[in-house]
């Protein structure tokens, strides 16, 4: 028999990116990724809506992935609509322009099921670890921070503040000027005030960011590793960090951000972040999967 094959393209603030995935144990086992930069979250924070031209162009770029999806075999393909679609006052106008251009099923989530999804992508790629265990989503436009034991956390909270949005707010230079990363660490830490998560004994993090971290401090993203990135990111031009680490541009533009971000999730677990190897579209494949995998079971 033929593997299962399903798709996930992720409309996120950054990025839509697609995942074509099949099983592989409790895993998914990548058949092809590919991802374009879209910006959203950079309207979001400075008009509170999406342009007509992002929005177009957003849409456009999933229509695309789930017409490659189709062409690689998946049988199923679901587009996640994430923060664009919260944040945005016309959010519902992205998803169903989607809906429109794609022919596919297209979600927009709630903070709470983004937080979900993340949680489950990220601990079925860990080989679901026992004991309570926490995953720290840090993405454009908002952090998701789950935590649980098994596959379901039972507790989810979404912070309104991502790696693109603080940059937007208050890091215009390249490198920022100290008193604009001082400013920065102080919203990032506000937003987080008020949060009592269940102490976990293992923490992820998964998204860009992390995985950008992870290539210059490696995997292990604790207090001080965290700050020795801070430390490197905010203190060279973002193209200088880029060809570095081999990072997109557009990406160690948001580094700074993101590192104070994962530094306060990581303060408020108290444990070490390891970076995930899945996430919110490993996450909405496993669903994927498992329905696909019951439809072909059941007698015609």
């Amino acid at each position: 028999m033929n593997a299962v094959r399903v798709a996930v393209v992720d409309v996120g603030s950054n990025t839509v990116r697609l995942l074509v995935g099949e099983r592989d144990g409790t895993r998914v086992r990548r058949v092809e990724e590919q991802r374009v930069r879209v910006a959203l979250g950079a309207d979001i924070e400075r008009t509170g809506e999406l342009s007509a031209k992002r929005l177009m162009r957003a849409a456009e770029a999933a229509a695309r992935e789930v017409g490659r999806a189709r062409k690689l075999g998946a049988s199923e393909v679901t587009v996640l609509v994430t923060s664009p679609g919260r944040q945005a006052r016309n959010g519902p106008e992205l998803r169903d322009e989607i809906a429109s251009r794609s022919g596919a099923t297209v979600r927009l989530l709630s903070a709470e099921g983004e937080g979900r999804l993340g949680y489950a992508g990220a601990i079925a790629a860990a080989g679901n670890p026992r004991g309570s265990v926490a995953v720290c989503d840090a993405g454009g436009g908002s952090t998701q921070l789950a935590v649980g034991t098994g596959r379901t956390p039972s507790w989810v909270r979404s912070v309104d503040i991502g790696s693109l949005r603080l940059t937007r707010r208050l890091l215009a230079g390249d490198p920022p000027s100290l008193q604009e990363l001082k400013a920065a660490r102080a919203e990032a830490a506000s937003s987080f005030e008020g949060l009592v998560p269940p102490l976990p004994r293992r923490a992820f993090a998964t998204g860009g960011t992390a995985r950008a971290l992870g290539r210059i401090v490696g995997r292990r993203l604790d207090a001080e590793t965290l700050a020795l990135a801070f430390s490197i990111v905010s203190s060279s031009p973002a193209k200088r960090i880029a060809t570095r680490f081999e990072i997109q541009q557009w990406r160690a533009t948001v580094l700074p951000a993101g590192a104070l971000i994962l530094a306060q999730a990581q303060k408020l677990l108290s444990v070490p972040l390891e970076v995930a190897r899945g996430g919110i579209r490993e996450g909405a494949a496993l669903e994927l999967l498992e329905r696909a995998e019951l439809a072909e079971a059941l007698p015609a």
